[in-house]
């Protein structure tokens, strides 16, 4: 199950180090404790540098600056999309000369794959060899997951004693997050404040150089303004993302039976979605937009990058919704079409509460539990109350949350409406087929176990990933 970040607290942007006493000054002695050993007072430098001049970078010449410490490794997918992200905030922020260096710590498997997912790293590096310092690091900060970038000021003064969460900085604010003090945060939460107080449709979807959106036809415009007052939909999605394509449809068919709704209910009422793409060239992104019944933003039009930092957006396919006002209504409208479907409409907070009561008067004629077409295990009807909560449906990979049929044994989890019931000798029929192969769960434990035995961050990545039963995709990927 994968949960989506909230941002919105600003403590959420924080990772709290752990603290040894009082705070002290990075002073070179304090850094070569921290990214040195008794043997080694250097880091690595860039394989490009490298190629100019030393292959080694004194560790007290870090003293002064602001140092990232970077966790990450070249097997896993969100390292690598993550990578290429940093390195453009970090030569650009080498270019205004601004006092920022890096240190990567890395989780690859063996030397080749370190070298290699350093060849294009711009910073400095712990030798991959140094597994105790690697180990120490990885204590000190309590890194739980990878991609994670520590910020560590020259200064560990009393305002500056906590270690802020550079990865979702950098995704965020880019180069203005630096020199990621709490003033300078704070300063970027005032902006953004700002921007949402006075946020309309207009100022959301346009740029200086364009105030309209394309049709169908690719070629028609249609002017932004024509927009106020209807409830909007942006739509970030991309033809290479399979739960995008597979949702795609889905959201077709509700749009169109909103729309049709609307049309018969008069008044003037209207909706409309604006897809905002993140396909990877032009005829991706007119292949895919030509399956759609809506509005577009031009294919790279910068303004698509802007949205998704702006809200935040870690996964697509995702749908957010504005209100008439201009005026955020929830980025969780995927989620709400999936659970309520065309009823979802307009998606605020009253009509939510509204359709969340109708599901709990619902729920009360439902069985208590089922056998399911495609489980073997009974299934046992939860709710949030009752053990249940944000989940993915095992039978059509959409997000669900309140009531589900869950397997008490195994964590299966199905919406009510997905239920396929049958008799229990039916459903052992169904699944005999996973039983066939006994050794396939022994190699997993194996794999699990020898990961444990070298890296825990290891063996917990490798786990999420064999584990989970919806492949989500970073929008990131193409930022």
């Amino acid at each position: 199950m994968k949960v989506e970040m909230n941002l919105d607290n600003d403590s959420n942007n924080l990772v709290q180090a752990p603290t040894n006493g009082d705070s002290e000054k990075l002073s070179p002695s304090t850094l070569s404790s921290l990214l040195g050993s008794k043997d080694r007072d250097y880091l690595l430098c860039s394989t490009a540098a490298a190629a100019e001049t030393d292959q080694q970078v004194k560790i007290s010449d870090l003293e002064g600056k602001v140092i990232g410490i970077y966790f990450s490794a070249n097997w896993y997918p969100p390292c690598r999309n993550f990578n290429r992200v940093l390195i453009g905030v970090y030569e650009q922020l080498k270019s205004n000369g601004s006092n920022f260096e890096i240190v990567f710590v890395s989780s690859d498997e063996d030397l080749d794959a370190f070298n290699s997912y350093r060849e294009n790293m711009p910073w400095l590096s712990i030798p991959f060899s140094d597994l105790e310092t690697k180990k120490a690091l990885n204590r000190k900060y309590d890194v739980e997951s990878i991609p994670c970038l520590v910020i560590l000021q020259p200064d560990n003064t009393k305002d500056d004693d906590t270690y802020y969460d550079g990865v979702e900085l950098i995704y965020r604010y880019g180069v203005d997050a630096f020199p990621f003090t709490k003033e300078k945060l704070d300063e970027l939460r005032r902006e953004e404040k700002r921007k949402h107080d006075s946020q309309t449709v207009t100022n959301l979807l346009t740029n200086p150089e364009r105030d309209y959106l394309l049709d169908q036809t690719i070629t028609r415009k249609v002017p932004v303004d024509s927009l106020k007052g209807k409830t909007v939909g942006l739509y970030l999605s991309a033809q290479w993302c399979m739960p995008c394509v597979e949702f795609t449809p889905k959201l077709i068919s509700i749009y169109q039976k909103i729309k049709q709704a609307l049309q018969e209910k008069g008044g003037g009422e209207d909706f409309e979605i604006v897809f905002v793409s993140n396909d990877r060239d032009q005829s991706s992104f007119e292949s895919y937009f030509g399956t759609m019944p809506w509005l577009a933003l031009p294919f790279r039009d910068p303004t698509a990058r802007t949205l998704a930092k702006y809200f935040d957006v870690q996964w697509i396919p995702c749908l957010i919704i504005i209100g008439p006002d201009g005026k955020t209504v929830t980025k969780q409208g995927r989620n709400l079409i999936n659970l309520y479907q065309e009823n979802a409409y307009p998606f605020t907070d009253a009509k939510v509460e509204s359709l969340e009561k109708e599901m709990e008067e619902a729920a009360k004629s439902l069985p208590r539990s089922e056998y399911h077409a495609g489980h073997r295990h009974l299934l046992t009807l939860v709710s949030e109350g009752s053990g249940g909560g944000p989940f993915i449906c095992c039978d059509c990979d959409e997000q669900g949350s309140g009531w589900a049929y869950q397997c008490l044994e195994c964590g299966y989890e199905v919406h009510p409406r997905c239920i396929r019931a049958v008799t229990p000798q039916s459903s052992i029929e169904d699944r005999i087929q996973l039983d066939l192969s006994p050794q396939l769960r022994d190699v997993s434990h194996e794999r699990f176990s020898a990961d444990m035995a070298t890296s825990p961050i290891l063996a917990r990545n490798h786990a999420n990933e064999a584990s989970s039963k919806f492949p989500f995709f970073f929008i990131r990927n193409n930022s």
